[in-house]
């Protein structure tokens, strides 16, 4: 591959998924895409650019970005973000929304879904608590392929061995020859959509509780401050927001800052329990398909 074709390259991902490659990381183009060249039939890199260049191919564009796409992921990841969601997140959300008694909660890059499924396993535990309650989790990602994937629930023994406490792997998933299958009470909590970060979220609507984990870390800063600014237009006043361990706000935005009490929570800046106040946004709640968190 050409340094030019390599440049080319680079800015198609950038302009389509945010994602900024350093000239050090060309050897994951020559790795990623290179699977991908075999899998398509193709003789080299070299004549996925050319016809990249040539243009009218919108799926070989995607099917770019999705070989790039990093999509490491395992259940209750980092576990201190799940025990904050647990201990902090949701019971504040429960005095706040003691009227309409629903929930909304974003995963943004969810990949393979082990987030939004951590998050539902969890909720599911405290399901005595939000008995009435309406809860929907979405999870979105830019890639149709790992999203079919979470959709239907089914993960690896290598997968499920990640993270995942043997009592939830018991009481949540079911064994189905060599894989484990995620419980149909757990994946009607979840709905995975198709949803580019660049792109506008409004249809989406207003969350309590948005995760955007370790995916910041690809973007450069401008991208990375278009990105958080999009995001905080969808979070609720006094909502929370979860961002990965090594990722920072810090010289990135002001819309989005640290909460003043609890370390890696991070809050809009017009939030009370913001560490600086500004501004506030607009709550305008849609009326996604929701489902009920009690069973009976």
């Amino acid at each position: 591959m050409t340094e030019a074709d390599f440049d080319f390259l680079r800015a198609l991902l950038h302009r389509r998924s945010g994602l900024s490659l350093s000239p050090e990381k060309r050897y994951l183009i020559d790795s990623r895409l290179g699977m991908l060249c075999r899998k398509r039939g193709v003789e080299s890199l070299a004549m996925i650019v050319q016809r990249l260049r040539q243009g009218g191919d919108p799926a070989l564009e995607l099917a770019v970005v999705e070989a790039m796409t990093t999509n490491e992921t395992l259940f209750f990841r980092d576990r201190s973000p799940f025990d904050l969601f647990r201990d902090v997140i949701v019971p504040e959300r429960l005095q706040a929304n003691a009227e309409t008694r629903s929930l909304r909660i974003w995963c943004a890059a969810v990949s393979t879904g082990q987030e939004a499924y951590s998050l539902a396993m969890i909720l599911d535990e405290m399901a005595g608590r939000l008995a009435g309650w309406r809860i929907e989790i979405m999870g979105t990602d830019i890639s149709a392929e790992v999203l079919e994937k979470a959709r239907a629930g089914a993960y690896s023994q290598f997968e499920v061995q990640r993270g995942l406490p043997v009592q939830s792997l018991l009481k949540y998933f079911r064994q189905e020859g060599d894989r484990w299958r995620v419980a149909d009470s757990i994946r009607a909590m979840v709905d995975f959509q198709t949803h580019n970060l660049l792109e506008p979220n409004g249809h989406l609507g207003q969350f309590d509780v948005i995760f955007c984990r370790n995916v910041l870390i690809y973007f450069d800063v401008p991208t990375k401050a278009r990105v958080m600014a999009a995001l905080a237009q969808r979070l609720v006043p006094d909502g929370a927001f979860v961002l990965g361990a090594a990722e920072t706000v810090i010289g990135i935005t002001t819309t989005i800052v640290p909460d003043r009490q609890h370390r890696g929570l991070y809050r809009d800046s017009g939030s009370a329990k913001a560490q600086t106040t500004s501004f506030g946004l607009p709550f305008d709640r849609a009326k996604p398909r929701v489902l009920d968190a009690a069973r009976g």
